[in-house]
């Protein structure tokens, strides 16, 4: 098994960053999910369960900050906001603080949206714990749902594209960026890493725990490039991968050390 692809998304929702390789940091690959746009009113995460438009927003990082970039209209950078006013801010069920980005992106996001929102940046990542009874008490996490990093494998899309194929199904066969993973696998047989959960898989020199598989929500209907909402592949799911009605597709992993991985790593289960 070897690594076939790498991404981040800098912004939590919006369209992600394919990279060659990427520091692991206890949080999370470097750079992934610092970025978040909250509703101005009540400083709860906007994310793609709630607008489609995030599709439409490309962030790039740079040395010294963000750019965001979207059709028809200039683009903005970002600095990371050192020291800037902090304000609470609601992802499931954290809520803590995070850097005002400053008005200026608030309000390209605003009409970039169509809704009044916020940027914020989580200046300090070891705030967020993740759920306790799946880490450890000093395990963290960036703005990612619930778990430093996501691994999917390449065999089991196919798998799954397959079933929604046989189901009769015109949506397919669906593209991997449905389910925005930091980490794409190659080489494994299907479905191999439900197997994994408990323990641990090595890439590269990281060692990582594989705490559980991932549940799947509407984020996976919605086309990333376009933004256009279909009914897979959480209709295929629920019929063949429907576990205590949760639709599981690629699972979580929180990193034992810090290091690096790459394109082309392997993979080995421990």
């Amino acid at each position: 098994m070897r690594v076939a692809s790498v991404h981040i998304y800098p912004v939590k929702g919006c369209h992600r960053v394919d990279l060659d390789r990427s520091p692991v940091e206890p949080w999370g690959l470097a750079g992934d999910r610092r970025w978040l746009i909250v509703d101005a009113d009540t400083g709860r995460a906007v994310t793609q369960r709630d607008t489609t438009r995030l599709t439409q927003l490309h962030p790039q990082l740079t040395s010294a900050g963000l750019r965001l970039m979207t059709p028809g209209r200039a683009a903005l950078f970002v600095p990371p906001p050192v020291d800037g006013e902090l304000t609470q801010v609601t992802v499931w069920r954290f809520t803590g603080a995070a850097a005002l980005a400053g008005p200026a992106a608030d309000d390209w996001l605003t009409a970039a949206l169509d809704r009044k929102v916020r940027l914020v940046w989580l200046d300090d990542p070891t705030r967020r714990a993740v759920n306790p009874d799946y880490g450890r008490a000093d395990d963290r996490v960036s703005f990612a749902d619930g778990y430093p990093l996501l691994l999917a494998n390449s065999a089991s899309l196919d798998a799954l594209n397959d079933a929604i194929a046989e189901g009769g199904s015109l949506e397919g066969p669906l593209p991997m960026t449905r389910f925005r993973p930091n980490v794409v696998i190659t080489g494994a047989p299907p479905w191999t890493e439900d197997t994994w959960t408990g323990g641990r898989i090595r890439i590269g020199a990281v060692t990582f725990r594989v705490p559980k598989p991932c549940d799947r929500c509407v984020v996976t209907t919605t086309d990333q490039e376009t933004g256009e909402r279909g009914r897979e592949p959480l209709r295929t799911l629920a019929r063949h991968r429907n576990v205590e009605q949760k639709l599981l597709f690629g699972t979580h992993l929180i990193p034992d050390n810090r290091g690096r991985l790459a394109v082309g790593d392997r993979v080995e289960v421990r």
